[in-house]
Order: C-alpha cells, then sequence, then structure tokens
C-alpha cells in the first residue's frame, strides 16, 4: 500500500464528501417529510417517496440478525473505504470517481447505523405490484460507483498510476 498523491486524495474526498453531504440532506428531509408521521408520497406512477427502516443490509437481507447491521456492516464499509482509499494510486480517473461514490454512500449508510443503528431508505419504484426495495441516495452513489467502476475496468487502457 502506498500513500495517494494529493490530487487524487482530494478529488476522492471531494466527491465522498458531496455524497454524504446530500445524503444526509435527503434523509433528513425525508425524516421530517414522510416518517414522522409516516405517510407516502405518490410522485409518478413508478415513484413513490416511502419511509422504511432498513436494520438489514441491501434490500433487507438479515434484518433479523442485530449484530449484522449494528456492527459487521459498520467494520466492513470502513475497511472498504480504507482499501479504496489506499488503493487510489492505482486506479484510473473513472475508478477513482467511482471510488468517491461507493466510499461517500458506505459512509453515509453507516452514519445512519451510527445514528439510528438502521438506514433510513425512501426511494420506492415499482411497476404495478411490484416493487423495487426501497433505497436511498448513498445506496445510489454505492450502485452508480459500482456501475462505473465496472465499465472503466472494461475500457480503460490508461496506465496505473497516470
Amino acid at each position: 500500500m502506498r500513500w495517494p498523491k494529493t490530487g487524487y486524495i482530494l478529488w476522492f474526498l471531494g466527491v465522498s464528501t458531496t455524497v454524504i453531504i446530500s445524503d444526509l440532506f435527503t434523509k433528513n428531509w425525508m425524516l421530517e417529510l414522510i416518517f414522522a408521521p409516516a405517510r407516502q408520497i405518490v410522485v409518478a406512477p413508478f415513484f413513490n417517496l416511502t419511509p422504511v427502516w432498513n436494520s438489514g443490509i441491501s434490500f433487507g437481507l438479515f434484518q433479523d440478525t442485530p449484530l449484522v447491521g449494528k456492527l459487521m456492516i459498520p467494520i466492513l464499509a470502513v475497511l472498504v473505504v480504507l482499501w479504496l482509499f489506499f488503493s487510489l494510486y492505482e486506479l484510473s480517473r473513472l475508478q477513482r470517481f467511482a471510488a468517491g461514490l461507493i466510499a461517500g454512500g458506505a459512509i453515509g449508510n453507516v452514519i445512519d447505523r451510527l445514528r439510528f443503528e438502521r438506514v433510513v431508505d425512501f426511494i420506492d419504484l415499482h411497476i404495478g405490484a411490484y416493487h423495487w426495495p426501497a433505497f436511498n441516495l448513498a445506496d445510489s452513489a454505492i450502485f452508480m460507483g459500482v456501475v462505473f467502476w465496472v465499465i472503466a475496468a472494461i475500457v480503460t487502457t490508461q496506465p496505473k498510476g497516470e
């Protein structure tokens, strides 16, 4: 492991901080808008704002195992963020951007776990009665980060440590 260049660190911190602040803002807004009192807002025929407390991990898995959500996921998230940070010098530009998205999303959800012992989810996409599990901005950042990472891995021909 090597310490990344200052420019890489600033880029990583800028992207991840933007995600964290945006995630906290939207979650706090939704806590006031739809969580207290609990209500659903229909935005479009396929999109609702729905209050969901997620004590598990992705798609609500392991909700009945509190140790996973309270301890294992935050520790794993911190380890992933550290790995991403110390890998910055090896990554392409697009992968560094993706790393910032992933880190920001992971930290945003860890903040929820520290504040509430569960994650604030509220984006409810559906087709008729078939609903995708509710998610939030941090989840979206992680997903988009993974998509960009995969695209970069497939198409990037830049040398490492550019």
